[in-house]
């Protein structure tokens, strides 16, 4: 009597599931090391590494201190009286830019409403101020 014998077969390895896990790996790190860690509103003229170019000649320059005064250029004036004064640039402010130079430690809500009154007022472009500092 003939016993069969069974082929033995070599042993593989089934790596269709470490590759599933390698690539949710990759995209997590992907992804994760994308996320730019912002650390909230502290607006002390924020340093930026890149300057700005100067190509843009009309603008209105805002200056917002710590203890909340606004200023027009070098004018000190009132919430009311800024209103008025972008008012009156009419239609010509969809041209213009509004520089908002906040200091790091004004209230956030006197920024955002400064921010707001140049929306409402037609402003095509604004810009937050920043400060210059060279890279190490």
């Amino acid at each position: 009597m003939a016993f069969l014998r069974k082929k033995r077969e070599t042993p593989r390895v089934d790596l269709t599931s470490m590759v599933d896990v390698v690539f949710l790996l990759l995209i997590f790190f992907m992804i994760s090391t994308t996320f730019v860690e912002s650390p909230g509103i502290d607006v002390k003229l924020p340093e930026s590494s890149s300057q700005a170019s100067k190509t843009e000649v009309r603008e209105v320059k805002v200056y917002l201190s710590r203890n909340g005064d606004i200023s027009l250029g070098q004018e000190k004036v009132t919430q009311e009286q800024l209103e008025s004064r972008l008012r009156a640039y009419g239609p010509a402010a969809r041209g213009m830019t509004f520089v908002l130079l906040a200091d790091r430690d004004a209230r956030h809500g006197q920024v955002v409403r400064l921010m707001d009154m140049a929306k409402v007022h037609g402003f095509g472009k604004l810009a937050i101020a920043t400060e210059y500092v060279k890279s190490p």
